[in-house]
């Protein structure tokens, strides 16, 4: 198989070292609108070449995963559609809600071609774990959960204005992982965030800090929390209590969190500073589960419409933050 992947940035060369190591992948085609580096990045990869946005759309293409700014994913993922080609595409479908359905409804229209978004969390040992104890009954009811997204290491200043805010950035993987694991829908959310860092992010129009209360079906409130300050280390988990046991997701050896208490019971390892090393094994499942969808032998593992629920959740956490009260998810889903 030959899939091409458009987007030569960070998570493009990386996807594109993920899916060259695959038996069943050919060759990886990379383009990017920077021809320069596009080649840059086919030099350090075995099993890939360089080419142009054209020739990732061409007949013999097994496969399109798009890695470009997200304001370029959904026209690159219509043209996918309809030259009749699988596509993944790395979250967000599209920055906005209004965009995001066009693609819904596309490939609603063509359900022969199938599309794949990126929420690698899905992939996890742990969220898949933590699913099956979810849905099995072994937590009874679940009343409450903790999500986190927390940075080490703050992103730089240039990334801000095109980053779509920190909800829609980082907690939206909190929200589909949420959703994912407990197949409820989100009803009403509360939203507040700060601003103790660098400057550049309230002049690119985002905060540093982000925390939601989102109240579901069945009455579970989550709180989920992001931010771009966390000194001790990339810190991403998923907590869940319920009336008969607890569930938490994350809490490994490299977790970066340092007890209070004298003694504890975990080997302290050296921690994840970033979400590539904490979730390298789910990115690469992830594309391999996209190759398998593409030859057709599995479904879409996560669709357009599944992802716009995350952001439906997302701008509605935005606009609680702008209004400073909550926001029934149902207005959103209005727009």
């Amino acid at each position: 198989m030959q899939i091409a992947l458009v987007g030569a940035g960070i998570i493009g060369t990386a996807h594109a070292g993920r899916l060259a190591a695959l038996d069943d992948v050919s060759n990886v085609l990379i383009a990017d609108r920077d021809s320069e580096r596009a080649e840059a990045a086919a030099r350090g990869i075995e099993k890939a070449r360089a080419g142009t946005v054209d020739d990732a759309f061409a007949k013999g293409v097994s496969g399109v995963v798009v890695t470009t700014n997200a304001i370029y994913h959904a026209p690159l993922i219509h043209r996918a559609l309809d030259a009749g080609i699988p596509v993944f595409t790395e979250k967000p479908v599209a920055p906005d809600v209004a965009t995001t359905r066009e693609v819904v409804a596309h490939a609603k229209r063509v359900p022969d071609v199938p599309v794949q978004v990126g929420f690698q969390r899905r992939f996890n040992d742990g969220y898949r774990r933590a699913r099956e104890a979810f849905r099995s009954g072994e937590l009874g009811f679940v009343h409450t959960a903790y999500a986190s997204t927390f940075d080490e290491v703050p992103a730089p200043a240039a990334y801000i204005p095109t980053s779509g805010g920190l909800f829609k950035d980082n907690s939206i993987h909190d929200f589909d992982i949420i959703a994912w694991v407990t197949g409820l829908k989100a009803r009403r959310v509360s939203a507040v965030g700060s601003d103790q860092g660098e400057k550049f992010y309230p002049e690119g129009g985002d905060m540093n800090t982000v925390n939601a209360l989102v109240t579901y079906e069945d009455d579970l409130a989550a709180f989920v929390s992001a931010s771009r300050y966390n000194g001790a280390g990339a810190d991403v988990r998923l907590e869940l209590f319920g009336s008969k046991n607890s569930i938490f997701v994350g809490l490994d050896d490299r977790a970066p969190l340092h007890s209070a208490e004298r003694a504890v019971s975990w080997t302290q390892q050296d921690p994840y500073h970033n979400y590539r090393e904490r979730f390298e094994t789910s990115f690469a499942a992830e594309l391999r589960a996209f190759v398998q969808m593409a030859r057709g032998d599995t479904p879409s593992p996560c669709t357009p419409a599944e992802a716009l629920e995350a952001l439906y959740i997302s701008e509605a956490a935005l606009l609680s933050m702008k209004r400073g009260e909550p926001v029934n998810i149902a207005e959103v889903r209005e727009w």
